[in-house]
């Protein structure tokens, strides 16, 4: 039997549903806080550019890749099983992270943190899968969407209480404590489940594609330092290629794929997929480049910075839950195509504010990328759920969240990569230092250390530096603008052939 016999009642579905969205608040809390404790981890453990980057890319490359095998195991072995180790793993790690006395432990336990939030999260959103059906699924999993709004909400803020109190490690207590929370609830009311047909882990699958995400990751995080014709940097994304090609091999053979390829055939399939990216560049990345730039560039401290990013993550308190509200007039593909759009109207209007510039000019923009954002949020993960059928929830929000996660994780890297080479073009517009001089500046002015990019640019003045920075950021905004346009136009089109018809409908006719 896939599910115990003895059905739960409203009660139990609703401590279900507390856990699960529990683990989901604690996971952007530990995303959120060190984008904001950054500049202070770099001054206390130190490490270059590279290291620092992976504070914040090691927990997303990790849960990201992980995300699939992880669907995999709880659909093959419990999904309550599967959530109570991440639950009790990534409270675990969340600590360890905290006393970290140097920046490759703390590098090590945030890809640890990351792997326990991958099992953590799919055994919960595939336990939910279970306990939930019709409008009651997509309901619930509006909620799981607004407690990662929550998480992303009070975060910054929570984070920069936190630092000013008692110094950047008390930045993982809250994370312990929600995880402590949600396993006590799980482990009482959460039923065992699993899918009846499951063969176990796809190891080939599982091991190429994390590889092939390991690889590309790190070659763009190490692009902007050794350059992008450097042997290793060219090694590591021929790797990722290689390994990526042998994914798609493995998938096509095995019996029982980790990743049905064959789904990729139907546009609505797609569509979600493409959704569940989109928020990684019209959103996610600002999550952590924004408090960065406020704290470790501008000189914010860190609780006013936390204090302004509440402009652009607050309205995920309340939005997803209005979008799935409104599906009862209009059709998902319009929610979510006019979501993004309102969001590149926000980062063109970002774009357009130079650093330094009053905090207050700042909110409006944020706030309009924030609304943006939300419409999509609360529809993208009850969507994910309708791809398969319910036996296979935990492959349907594997496929989904890695998208998701490990575009987040890639579009960080990319991203910070394009920041650091349109700094270093702006510097030498400037006319500042030598090539070799201007390109570690800006990797430093990347991960906000200010002070050290003055020493390698002595000649430059701290206004400089800080403007040539705002105008390389701005023209990454426009970038990121195109870039979400063109991704509502595509998923429009694919999404929305016929109003309030689902992507299930487009699987069961194959």
């Amino acid at each position: 039997m896939a599910n115990s016999k003895k059905a739960p009642g409203a009660a139990e579905k609703a401590l279900v549903l507390v856990a699960v969205c529990l683990a989901a608040l604690s996971m952007p809390l530990t995303f959120t806080g060190p984008a904001v404790a950054l500049p202070a981890i770099g001054r206390a453990l130190g490490g270059s550019p590279i290291a620092l980057n992976w504070v914040t890319n090691a927990f997303m490359l990790t849960f990201g890749s992980s995300l699939m095998a992880a669907g995999a195991l709880a659909d093959a072995y419990g999904r309550k099983r599967m959530f109570l180790t991440g639950v009790a793993a990534f409270g675990l790690f969340s600590t360890l992270a905290s006393v970290s006395p140097s920046i490759l432990w703390l590098d090590l336990a945030r890809a640890a943190q990351g792997l326990a939030a991958a099992l953590a999260f799919a055994g919960g959103a595939a336990a939910l899968a279970q306990e939930f059906e019709g409008p009651g699924r997509m309901r619930a999993f509006s909620l799981l969407g607004t407690s990662f709004g929550i998480g992303l909400s009070f975060g910054p803020i929570t984070s920069g209480l936190l630092i000013d109190a008692f110094g950047w490690p008390s930045i993982f207590l809250p994370v312990v404590v929600a995880a402590a929370l949600s396993f006590a609830i799980a482990a009482r009311f959460m039923r065992e489940s699993r899918d009846p047909a499951a063969t176990g882990l796809d190891w080939p699958g599982a091991t190429s594609f994390t590889a092939a995400l390991a690889l590309l990751t790190y070659g763009f995080l190490k692009a902007p330092e050794a350059g992008w014709s450097d042997p290793a940097v060219v090694g590591l994304l021929a790797g990722a290629v290689l390994f990526f090609a042998m994914f798609g091999i493995v998938e096509r053979k095995v019996r029982r794929p980790m990743l049905d390829l064959s789904l990729f055939r139907y546009p609505r399939f797609v569509g979600v997929q493409l959704l569940a990216a989109a928020p990684a560049y019209a959103f996610v990345v600002l999550l952590v480049l924004l408090p960065v730039r406020f704290v470790g560039v501008e000189g914010m401290g860190e609780i006013a910075a936390g204090r302004l990013m509440i402009a652009l993550s607050a309205p995920l308190l309340v939005l997803p839950l209005v979008a799935g509200w409104l599906t009862r007039w209009l059709p998902a593909s319009v929610l979510c195509a006019t979501g993004l759009v309102i969001s590149a109207v926000g980062l063109f209007w970002l774009s357009g504010v130079p650093a330094g510039a009053p905090a207050v000019t700042l909110v409006l923009p944020m706030l309009t990328i924030g609304v943006g954002i939300s419409l999509p949020w609360g529809l993208m993960d009850g969507l994910a759920v309708s791809v398969v059928p319910t036996e296979r929830a935990g492959m349907a929000t594997g496929i989904f969240n890695t998208t998701r996660v490990a575009g987040e994780g890639l579009a960080l890297a990319v991203v910070s990569a394009v920041l650091s080479a349109l700094t270093a073009g702006h510097l030498a517009s400037a006319g500042l230092g030598q090539a070799e001089e201007r390109v570690a500046a800006a990797q430093r002015l990347v991960t906000g250390d200010l002070a050290a990019a003055q020493l390698l640019l002595p000649d430059s003045g701290h206004d400089q530096l800080v403007t040539q920075y705002g105008l390389a950021f701005s023209s990454l905004l426009v970038v990121l603008t195109v870039i979400t346009i063109v991704t509502a136009v595509v998923v429009f089109l694919f999404m929305g052939r016929k109003a309030g018809e689902g992507v299930v409908a487009d699987v069961a006719e194959a």
